[in-house]
């Protein structure tokens, strides 16, 4: 019994140590750097923009925003889903707008690493990224 407890609280230890990690693997996967954020002339709205680079194969959680975004795809291959249709996938100089609220999924399906320009219309002083399950 008390070997089974030792090796329980090893496991639990040891699978504790490797999630920072993954999370850490998933934060150097896909790389957000903002760029721009203010007010816009709708009430209670803004404009963020940000360069979004995804290294080969990532793929990002299922996520939805607080207003409407416009990728444009700035190098590469990226795929994207967005729930309730055909997957679509977007090269360099190729733009998707993505409603407000709607849940979608972006993935590398390049070889190498691939860049978007995300232009958000968002409400103001919520999550910009809300992930969903």
């Amino acid at each position: 019994m008390k070997t089974t407890r030792i090796m329980a609280a090893a496991l639990l230890i040891a699978g504790s140590a490797l999630t920072p990690h993954m999370a850490q693997a998933q934060q150097q996967a896909i790389e957000r750097t903002d760029l721009v954020q203010n007010d816009i002339g709708v009430p209670g709205r803004e404009v963020v923009q940000v360069r979004v680079d995804i290294a080969p194969g990532a793929v990002s959680i299922k996520h939805s925003h607080p207003g409407e975004e416009v990728a444009y795809v700035l190098e590469g291959s990226l795929e994207y889903q967005l729930e309730g249709r055909q997957p679509v996938t977007l090269k360099a100089g190729e733009a998707l707008f993505i409603p407000d609220g709607v849940a979608h999924v972006a993935k590398n399906v390049g070889s190498g690493k691939a860049s978007e320009l995300a232009t958000y219309i968002v409400r103001k002083e919520t999550p910009l990224v809300v992930p969903v399950k």
